[in-house]
């Protein structure tokens, strides 16, 4: 299970760091096209304008846009990555078994205690 002060592999850290600008990319155009909808959608232009400046705002605090690199924060960059949409748990097969068993250990409990 993962501790603050262990860490995980540094092949965990390398291999995040590779795959965080194509999943953030990916997750961008993703948005991209939903804003379009909404810009193409009816209504007022200053309707849709004032709509997207308020998307824009809350999706620049998601990780999939931007994100604070540090290996003690990966674990829980990772897993709001998956909360919020920008990756899914295949997105991780080349990640060690610890990281995997630990995302899993999270999202389950997590899973749990929405249920209750």
């Amino acid at each position: 299970m993962y501790r603050q002060n262990q860490g995980f592999k540094e092949s965990d850290w390398k291999l995040f760091r590779k795959k965080i600008a194509d999943w953030q990319e990916n997750y961008m155009d993703k948005l991209n096209h939903e804003y379009i909808e909404l810009l193409s959608g009816d209504g007022n232009p200053s309707d849709k304008f004032w709509k997207l400046d308020e998307r824009l705002k809350e999706d620049k605090k998601f990780k999939g846009v931007q994100v604070h690199m540090s290996r003690s924060e990966m674990i829980f960059n990772i897993l709001d990555l998956l909360r919020e949409g920008a990756i899914t748990q295949d997105d991780l097969s080349d990640f060690s078994d610890e990281l995997k068993d630990t995302i899993r250990a999270f999202t389950d409990r997590h899973f749990l205690s929405d249920d209750e």
